[in-house]
């Protein structure tokens, strides 16, 4: 939960979508719903920085955040997402985490919701998990989180999943955390997640599920 003036950058956001589904002309008075959000009793630590991403510009903003935390870490980056379907700049940055020294997670899906995303997030994994990232599976079923966190002082907690159709096609929201009290939380649901999850061993994934994802790869920038 979101409290205090960041929730009125979540309202323009959502204004704003709106507002490109309306006719053409036609005028609305957005200015009736701010102004409500109050500042939270007290004062916390840290920042909140809600931001949004849009396919009608050229700036992948979710993307560069991602990015730019998985450039920062000096210690662990951890990864809650339904999908892993990357590009070469996110697969580079993963694996130039773990060169130095940073412990890279990911916690996906032991039960998918669609079988193609699925088979492509197996197609990484390989080339991921020999550069040393670690891949978990979470058993009981499906992940749907979208979150990183990273030292114990950062986070973004959102909509933006790790495959093409969030990081460039799709609108998405983010709040992006620094020195909150809340990534606390957020890496203890990641460690408490975990208890559920199995470790991704390359021999054990089927082959015809890597097969697929490498077949449909051509394919990926769509999903």
């Amino acid at each position: 939960m979101l409290k205090g003036p960041a929730v009125e950058s979540f309202t323009l956001m959502f204004l704003q979508s709106w507002a490109l589904c309306e006719p053409k002309g036609k005028t609305e008075d957005w200015g009736r719903f701010m102004g409500y959000a109050k500042a939270s009793e007290g004062k916390s630590p840290g920042w909140v920085l809600p931001y949004g991403d849009s396919p009608l510009d050229h700036e992948r903003v979710g993307h560069q955040f991602y990015l730019d935390m998985l450039y920062r870490a000096k210690r662990y980056v951890h990864i809650m997402t339904p999908y892993l379907i990357l590009d070469a700049e996110m697969e580079n940055a993963l694996k130039y985490a773990t060169s130095r020294g940073v412990e890279v997670l990911i916690i996906l899906p032991g039960i998918p919701d669609k079988r193609v995303p699925y088979a492509l997030a197996a197609s990484h994994y390989r080339s991921l998990i020999e550069a040393g990232v670690k891949i978990y599976e979470y058993s009981p079923g499906f992940v749907h989180a979208k979150a990183f966190v990273s030292d114990d002082e950062r986070a973004v907690v959102g909509t933006i999943n790790l495959d093409y159709r969030s990081l460039m096609h799709h609108f998405e929201c983010a709040a992006y955390m620094y020195g909150t009290e809340c990534i606390a939380d957020i890496e203890a649901d990641v460690q408490n997640t975990l208890k559920s999850c199995q470790l991704v061993q390359l021999e054990k994934v089927s082959r015809f599920r890597r097969l697929l994802g490498y077949i449909m790869k051509i394919l990926a920038p769509l999903m």
